[in-house]
């Protein structure tokens, strides 16, 4: 395999990594370490050996001069004049590039692209936020945010939704993509404001005046808000969905 010639840290996948962290280095009946090997077309053992030419045990020679591949404090830097133990991490099984969960190779100008996308995310996402309007507002507030919307004052919707896009930019902008977002906004108000009841955990009623029968029961794993909003762009809950869209209208 082809490296470019570079210095490269590792890093340890760990949040608090003890001073020194030793990784399997040879393969060995007590622990298999393995790389399928594309191009052969079967698993191949490997080994570390600082004076040979290739990671791979088949392809070296005696005597192999078998090293300790440790990180010190979570972190392991390698010259770029090391390219065997270079190769010999790229190939490890436990590597996060091969679907392992032990160690990846940190590159900062990957993590300062993402750190960018994320930062340019969240502005994008306070800006949209600062703009929205006191209906949408209340609309993301209650469906997303569980906020008594009727109780908080203007200040506090807009400070939670501020919050909410700057703490979850990802989820904020979909929630304002989301086509379903009216629906969802009545459907949880119509529940807040007792025009329907749930009973037993599991069933959604009517609860009105001269109407108390029972709408759906909710699917396994389902809430009670999206179980309603389902039902009321259904044909059978369009009627209902009219009436309440005039009640919150008065």
């Amino acid at each position: 395999m082809k490296l470019e010639q570079k210095d490269r840290i590792y890093i340890l996948k760990t949040k608090n990594p003890p001073l020194s962290t030793y990784i399997a280095s040879k393969d060995s009946q007590s622990f298999r370490l393995l790389h399928f090997d594309e191009e052969k077309g079967y698993e191949r053992a490997l080994r570390y050996a600082k004076n040979q030419q290739s990671p791979y045990q088949d392809e070296q020679k005696d005597p192999a001069i078998i090293e300790p591949v440790v990180f010190e404090e979570g972190k392991l830097f390698v010259s770029k004049n090391n390219t065997i133990l270079q190769k010999f991490l790229a190939l490890h099984p436990n590597n996060v590039l091969n679907g392992g969960n032990e160690f990846y190779e940190f590159d900062p100008e990957k993590e300062a692209e993402e750190n960018v996308k994320n930062l340019n995310l969240e502005v994008d996402a306070l800006i949209a936020a600062r703009e929205l309007d006191l209906n949408t507002m209340m609309a993301v507030a209650r469906v997303h945010l569980n906020t008594n919307v009727d109780t908080a004052t203007t200040k506090e919707l807009k400070r939670d939704i501020l919050l909410f896009a700057k703490s979850s930019p990802h989820e904020f902008l979909e929630a304002l993509e989301d086509t379903d977002l009216g629906v969802n906004n009545i459907a949880s108000r119509a529940i807040s404001e007792g025009y329907v009841t749930v009973r037993g955990g599991k069933d959604i009623y009517y609860n009105l005046k001269d109407n108390k029968k029972k709408i759906i029961t909710m699917p396994y794993g389902q809430s009670a808000a999206e179980t309603l909003t389902s039902w009321l762009v259904s044909d059978a809950g369009k009627d209902f969905y009219g009436y309440l869209t005039n009640e919150f209208e008065k």
